[in-house]
């Protein structure tokens, strides 16, 4: 179970990561500051946090409480931690992780639309004037500039999309890491299927001493193993490590917009050409 924890935190971390290089290849600064740094911060301020008191739990062997580490941390940060403590330190360095995952949050959602409609007023002032032009198509031609420069910048819209990105990126951080304990279930379901195949068939047909019984048990036991054990559980472990990498992992830098849709056009065909 621990281990599919620290697998999940590994790979988010990694798709956080990449969001950093989308944001450096397409110059989006903003994404940089307010969406890669807050992401890192939440995400490893709490179950980063998470990880290393599993990896210190392990290296110490200490009989500390995780769950009630991680439930009283938000509850009671300032309480005394007693036997659950596993370094020195640890409740302010709590403390500390817990603000700065708090301050992410707004970090997350506020600077962003302000800044996109600072940069919209930008890079539009200066342009309500128009020149003068002496011919109609300078006319056709400033009009149709006029028109794509000036697109209304829609605040409520741009707002209301960051706050579902922050929710879903806060909320998902939780639901995510416990989505990774499927691998602990399914390591956990290949184990009991094995003892039950083991002893219900295999050491059940040793036991009546007969020759025909222990061959009947054996060749059920085997086909079995290959069918249940083999084919089942790797296509099952396939399908569940494909959904992780889909959806846990890829939606923390994947967008997949996609392009606008434009129909096929003769016309369209012949402006190129000219």
């Amino acid at each position: 179970m621990k281990m599919s924890i620290l697998l999940g935190v590994a790979q988010m971390n990694l798709g956080i990561l990449l969001s950093y290089f989308n944001a450096t290849y397409f110059r989006n600064s903003l994404n940089v500051w307010f969406q890669f740094i807050p992401q890192m911060i939440f995400l490893n301020g709490l179950f980063g946090y998470l990880s290393l008191l599993i990896i210190v739990k392990w290296c110490t062997g200490s009989q500390a409480d995780l769950y009630h580490v991680m439930i009283y941390m938000f509850l009671s940060p300032t309480d005394e931690l007693g036997e659950n403590q596993l370094f020195p330190g640890q409740k302010t360095v709590q403390l500390v992780l817990l603000l700065l995952s708090l301050v992410s949050v707004p970090w997350m959602l506020l600077p962003k639309p302000f800044l996109l409609k600072m940069q919209h007023e930008n890079r539009h002032q200066g342009q309500s004037y128009t020149p003068l032009h002496s011919t109609e198509e300078s006319l056709q031609l400033e009009v149709n500039h006029h028109s794509h420069d000036h697109e209304e910048f829609e605040f409520s819209e741009v707002f209301v999309h960051q706050l579902i990105h922050t929710i879903e990126f806060v909320l998902g951080a939780v639901s995510n890491t416990a989505s990774y304990l499927r691998l602990w279930a399914l390591s956990l379901a290949h184990s009991e299927l094995s003892s039950v195949f083991y002893e219900k068939v295999l050491i059940l047909s040793w036991g009546f001493n007969n020759i025909i019984i222990l061959i009947v048990g054996i060749i059920i036991f085997i086909f079995a193993t290959v069918g249940v054990l083999l084919v089942m559980e790797t296509l099952s472990a396939f399908l569940h490590a494909l959904r992780l990498h889909w959806v846990e992992f890829q939606n923390k830098f994947y967008e997949g917009d996609g392009y606008k849709f434009h129909p096929f056009s003769l016309a369209s065909l012949d402006d190129e050409d000219e």
